[in-house]
């Protein structure tokens, strides 16, 4: 045949050579987009708040918190300070983008722990004058890169600790959020309770502020003995317009906290949560504190996953190695096959800067943690103290105003039979309104107060039996 002539079979042998290479070629190419992600478009939509809190699932058994998870989430007659709590955990804005980041310290293990793929290289040098004594050139290299195989386990180890160190801070993250609902529940519900107790002393003002207009105009008073009268209503008026400013204020905030859309209904009902620990308990949580707050562990996990980065940024400063196979054929038609070595040779990097910084940043961790213990123990105590205080006050305050209640009531019989002049009934009325309104901001710094020792201490008081633990649900308090 005219085709296999022996001028020919050079040629024919060539091409059937670079058909191999090519199908060798399109194999590794098809192999390795056989393991590859496919792009789907994510379209940004916007997250419509929910209008009401009955409409969204809460489980219970997601719960950081023993008081939540063994507590029925029912918004059908109002929610109580333990179901709001929960509905912040599962509907938080915030949360839901923290909660985001552990995926993505999820997928950053996944990717450390993820072998260095071998580099495949391919070369053809072809004849601009082919003839029988010279043949078309190729070569086929396979490399791969030991160095990275050298630090691995460091790097899959601080991946892993990076991740712990997310879910705690997102653990830390929904104990703060508990914390800042159930100060909210606390702030709405005073502040709806002060402006209960304003609008009544308005109401009780009013026929007396009727009675001083008629009698300026009529001429029997003049702007001088009525100046009492006019100033207390409209100091009460005044008050009670920053009461309401202050309570749209928490409405809002408490909403914006659990999802809600700005004009969801906000019903609170039942008590307070303001957990009174004994003496003993927070003694133990605080002997106890560095396993028990979320916020240490995660500064403990990511001090643990910087040590491994110093161990991975020393196991760096060896030369990094990359063997390889190849087969290649010159222009004269000779084959040949054999391996290479490359070594990088630490002689001016030496990875000595990175290792600098890891050292220097694993330092700075251990300082934050020290910092972050020393300052939890010192806020732990002075909250002690001022609870301590607080409890000689609010006593003082209750007696005080219990006493002012019965001036006020004895007042205005008097006031009404005619045996009190209206001035010392209104110098009366105005000390009983004083009284209860301290008693109320007493109320809740002392709330403020004892939730925020609880989340220090990371405790969990639901044994302790006092008058304001949370109960099954009285009543409601509509907005």
């Amino acid at each position: 045949m005219p085709w296999l002539s022996p001028r020919r079979v050079p040629a024919v042998l060539v091409r059937y050579k670079a058909r191999r290479v090519a199908h060798l070629l399109s194999g590794c190419v098809l192999t390795a987009l056989a393991g590859c992600a496919i792009y789907r478009p994510q379209p940004l939509h916007p997250r419509p708040a929910a209008q009401n809190a009955s409409a969204l699932e809460v489980p219970a058994a997601r719960m950081p918190m023993p008081a939540l998870r063994s507590h029925r989430f029912d918004p059908s007659n109002g929610l109580d300070v333990t179901e709001t709590a929960m509905l912040a955990v599962v509907n938080n804005p915030r949360l839901r983008t923290l909660r985001d980041r552990l995926d993505i310290g999820r997928a950053q293990a996944f990717e450390a722990g993820l072998l260095p793929d071998p580099q495949l290289a391919a070369s053809r040098d072809i004849l601009d004058n082919p003839n029988a004594d010279v043949s078309s050139a190729y070569s086929l290299g396979l490399s791969y890169d030991l160095g990275p195989l050298l630090t691995r386990s460091a790097r899959v180890t601080s991946a892993r600790a990076s991740q712990r160190q997310i879910r705690l801070q997102l653990l830390w993250a929904e104990w703060q959020t508990i914390a800042h609902a159930r100060l909210l529940f606390d702030q709405v519900h005073a502040l709806r309770a002060q402006q209960h107790r304003l609008q009544r002393e308005l109401t009780a003002l009013r026929g007396l502020d009727a009675s001083i207009q008629k009698a300026l105009r009529s001429g029997d008073l003049d702007y001088a003995g009525a100046s009492a009268g006019l100033d207390a209503t409209a100091q009460v008026r005044n008050q009670l317009a920053d009461t309401s400013r202050q309570l749209d204020q928490a409405e809002s905030d408490l909403r914006g906290l659990l999802g809600l859309a700005p004009d969801a209904p906000l019903r609170l009902t039942g008590p307070d949560w303001q957990p009174r620990p004994s003496a003993a308990q927070v003694a133990h949580a605080e002997k106890d504190l560095a396993r028990r707050r979320p916020d240490l562990l995660a500064l403990k996990a990511g001090y643990a996953a910087q040590e491994a980065r110093v161990r991975a940024a020393i196991l760096g400063q060896f030369p990094d190695i990359q063997v390889g196979f190849n087969r290649a054929r010159d222009t004269s038609n000779v084959h040949t096959h054999g391996f290479s070595i490359g070594l990088t040779l630490p002689l001016f990097d030496g990875n000595r800067g990175r290792i600098a910084v890891t050292r220097a940043t694993r330092q700075a961790l251990a300082d934050a943690y020290r910092a972050r213990l020393l300052a939890t123990r010192n806020d732990v105590h002075r909250l002690v103290a001022a609870l301590h205080t607080l409890r000689g006050q609010i006593d003082a305050a209750a007696e005080h105003a219990h006493r002012m209640d019965r001036a006020e009531r004895s007042a205005t019989e008097n006031w009404r039979s005619g045996a009190l002049d209206w001035p010392t009934w209104l110098a009366i009325r105005a000390s009983a309104l004083q009284a209860d309104l301290q008693m109320n901001r007493l109320r809740r710094q002392r709330a403020k107060a004892s939730i925020a020792l609880e989340t220090l201490l990371g405790g969990d008081w639901t044994d302790a039996t006092t008058p304001d633990a949370p109960s099954p649900k009285t009543g409601n308090r509509s907005s």
